[in-house]
């Protein structure tokens, strides 16, 4: 949590305890886990399992290189003293060119996967803050809070379902 963030959250506690003592409000508070929320949404799980589809043939092709160097590594290992020095260069030559592919493979991958995951996961979390919102004007109340930076709430002020089943409804899986 940002030290920022904490101030705010602290400057607008100490706003609530303020003006709930000073009778002039009484303030509607409720909680959400909004990373459950957002990973909770149909869109997600959706979205989830299609980047696996995606993502499928490029971790087969890094799986079968794995394969290709454990094949190496025990062809070395089985047949040592038994290769010319030439033969056992080459293996070596031929081990460390996969396990630089394989290398760029991953990072490859790891990026692309990072950088979709950011932008669907960015995208979903702007639509729940909008239903979250939306969610608060219909029940009337004037904070929400994450649950992440609450120590303690009752589990009758979590909105998180509600939230998931508005989030549904407004943007269902495509």
């Amino acid at each position: 949590m940002s030290v920022r963030f904490g101030l705010r959250l602290a400057i607008a506690c100490l706003a609530l305890v303020s003006f709930s003592k000073a009778g002039l409000c009484q303030t509607k508070v409720a909680i959400i886990s909004l990373q459950r929320a957002v990973l909770g949404c149909a869109e997600i799980k959706k979205a989830s399992a299609a980047m696996t589809e995606k993502y499928k043939p490029r971790q087969q092709e890094m799986e079968k290189l794995q394969r290709d160097l454990e094949t190496i590594q025990q062809q070395l290992q089985s047949n040592s003293g038994k290769l010319t020095a030439q033969a056992q260069a080459d293996l070596q030559a031929q081990g460390q060119r996969k396990q630089r592919d394989l290398q760029r493979l991953n990072d490859d991958l790891q990026a692309d996967v990072t950088a979709e995951r950011n932008e669907i996961l960015g995208t979903a979390g702007r639509k729940m803050k909008e239903v979250v919102a939306k969610l608060a004007e219909e029940k009337g109340l004037d904070v929400i809070v994450d649950e992440q930076s609450t120590l303690f709430f009752k589990p009758a002020l979590d909105l998180t379902n509600e939230a998931i089943a508005a989030y549904d409804k407004a943007y269902p899986a495509k």
